[in-house]
């Protein structure tokens, strides 16, 4: 019997002049340098963007005045495979620990609570609409990334603009990955996605001097031998 052929499932935002960023930030413009429809040889375009743009990762660099740039990360912890976990949580919120546990007791009888893999993507819902900012949205809870890290996993998600609050100063959430080495991938859209184990597939940009990275963030349905 022939195995059945993984599924790709997108989980990056289209991108576009509609594409909200946070205030202040540089949002998505497009130059068409040349057209073919002017008559020129090739169509040919000038991309001006915040880094930080849809599903995008950041970099140590962007949270930690001696941080590495994207460039600089090993690629590994954004290829393999990953737990989507969706939580009930409150917008404007922070999603606890506990919350996890109990999402994945719910999900997965008998796991105990455990993440079980080294990447963990969180649907919120708290963020539904990419092209309108809002400052509501759910983050994650410090000591929710310290017990991550002590489960071993080694980059987070959600699908939110940020692991932290929209109008935190002090990033308590992207402190506590400094503080364990994590990586932090932000933006995605999981509203399509159902919980429980996949491969990501969100690989940055080598960027050498740059505090992050847009990604084309994409799930694999996991097929058996």
């Amino acid at each position: 019997m022939r195995r059945p052929e993984p599924v790709l499932c997108d989980i990056s935002p289209p991108l576009g002049r509609e594409t909200a960023v946070f205030p202040g930030d540089t949002p998505l413009e497009r130059e068409v340098v040349l057209d073919l429809a002017r008559g020129d040889t090739v169509t040919l375009s000038t991309l001006r963007s915040t880094c930080h743009l849809g599903a995008h990762v950041d970099a140590p660099s962007h949270y930690d005045p001696g941080g590495a740039t994207i460039g600089a990360r090993p690629l590994a912890p954004f290829v393999g495979p990953c737990r989507v976990v969706r939580v009930r949580v409150a917008r404007g919120g922070l999603v606890t620990t506990a919350m996890v546990r109990a999402a994945l007791a719910e999900a997965h009888p008998g796991a105990d609570g455990r993440i079980e893999v080294e990447r963990v993507l969180f649907a919120t819902g708290t963020y539904p609409d990419p092209a309108e900012f809002t400052t509501d949205f759910a983050a994650l809870a410090p000591e929710l990334v310290d017990w991550l890290a002590s489960e071993g996993v080694t980059l987070v998600g959600i699908d939110t603009p940020s692991i932290d609050p929209a109008e935190s100063a002090d990033l308590p959430a992207h402190r506590a990955v400094r503080r364990h080495d994590l990586n932090i991938l932000e933006g995605v859209v999981l509203s399509h996605v159902e919980p429980g184990l996949y491969e990501l597939i969100a690989l940055p940009l080598r960027l050498a001097a740059f505090d992050g990275s847009p990604v084309r963030a994409v799930l694999r349905t996991l097929v058996g031998p």
